[in-house]
């Protein structure tokens, strides 16, 4: 449903919330190893998140990549998927179809749009301090 890059940038997120809660920048390196992605795909991940004010970045010896501890709550997943995958999500067609509206749907379109909007609704409602916390407590995890 989310492009790799999307998946990424989420799970990067998060990691650095988590870490930016307990007062830790994470390096781009940390980044990389904590969500399995490749390091040089990360870091054109972590400038699309800095670009659109998702996250910090920090310059210098104790630099690294933080947000703002007061600001984590209010960071919603839907703004990193539209930094990263743009709103199509929120129109693409189901079956992947270029042209698929009320007008001229696909098969699937009736069914598809529901997901779409529960998705949608998903994404504004959860925040980052959430999952950050979860990943905390062991509740939830990201990585296998």
């Amino acid at each position: 449903m989310f492009s790799k890059a999307c998946e990424y940038g989420i799970r990067a997120s998060i990691f650095i919330a988590k870490n930016s809660r307990e007062g830790r920048r994470v390096s781009p390196k940390e980044i990389s190893e904590e969500i399995n992605s490749p390091q040089a795909f990360t870091a054109k991940i972590l400038q699309a998140l800095v670009r659109n004010e998702i996250i910090n970045s920090v310059k210098g010896a104790y630099g690294g990549f933080e947000i703002n501890k007061d600001e984590i709550a209010s960071i919603k997943l839907s703004q990193i998927v539209e930094a990263i995958d743009g709103d199509k999500i929120y129109s693409g067609c189901g079956l992947g179809l270029e042209r698929c509206n009320e007008n001229h749907p696909c098969p699937l379109h009736d069914k598809f749009k529901f997901i779409r909007d529960d998705l949608k609704n998903m994404l504004e409602k959860t925040n980052l301090e959430e999952l950050a916390l979860d990943i905390k407590t062991g509740m939830t995890f990201l990585k296998t």
